[in-house]
């Protein structure tokens, strides 16, 4: 059964149709590989899977659950974490009160530390004044912490040196390795690709390519006519 599974999904902002009749699906031990241009409604479809803003159409299932009509605390309890766009830190909190947050009952930090073990040092940093690329390893550290079954991030590579994409990048991968169901959306297509199983690729909010990362990462030219629409 599919980790996530998307049918004819739509979304609108301000009354305005942003995503129309997407399908996708995200499976257990694999990466999805969401792919497009700025503006073809890629942060506004996660948004929409993850609850922060309603669906207008079409069904949501996690585990076979459908959830498009749930809250968006009670999708996080279904197993879905987001890692949002702009690394959404508690800037006054120390980065192990930030992972506490994330804590279900019983469980500890350990696991996130062993993860990223660039942040044992910076237990008692305060979230706002640790680097860009200590941010983004605390939120996806903090996402794990809620034992998802789907993990959805969104440009985790915004604003971060190429070393610290390469890390995140292995490690989202290992992540899948181990059996977690992954939904990335990013913009070093190569990069994505590279790690990914299945892509992508939106253009004006519907997907104009659903198929293999590894074809796609040898057809630059078929992915830029993608992009761009054009023939």
């Amino acid at each position: 059964m599919s980790a996530l599974r998307v049918s004819g999904l739509s979304i609108a902002r301000a009354g305005l149709p942003v995503v129309s009749g997407v399908d996708l699906v995200a499976e257990p031990g694999a990466i999805s590989v969401v792919l497009g241009a700025n503006g073809a409604g890629k942060t506004t479809l996660l948004e929409g899977l993850s609850g922060i803003i309603p669906v207008t159409g079409g069904t949501i299932a996690i585990g076979g659950s459908e959830v498009q009509n749930a809250l968006a605390g009670l999708r996080s309890r279904a197993g879905l974490a987001h890692v949002e766009q702009g690394r959404t830190v508690f800037g006054q909190l120390t980065t192990d009160e930030n992972l506490r947050i994330g804590l279900r009952k019983g469980a500890g930090t350990d696991e996130a530390y062993g993860l990223f073990p660039e942040l044992t040092q910076r237990r008692q940093v305060r979230g706002g004044l640790l680097s860009g690329g200590e941010q983004q390893m605390l939120v996806i550290a903090r996402a794990l912490l809620t034992r998802p079954k789907v993990l959805l991030i969104d440009e985790m590579s915004a604003g971060l040196a190429p070393v610290i994409v390469t890390r995140l990048m292995h490690t989202v991968r290992r992540l899948a390795d181990e059996g977690l169901a992954v939904l990335l959306v990013e913009q070093f297509a190569a990069l994505a690709l590279s790690i990914g199983d299945r892509a992508y690729v939106m253009r004006r909010g519907r997907f104009v390519y659903d198929g293999d990362c590894g074809s796609l990462a040898k057809a630059p030219d078929e992915l830029h006519r993608l992009y761009l629409g054009t023939t």
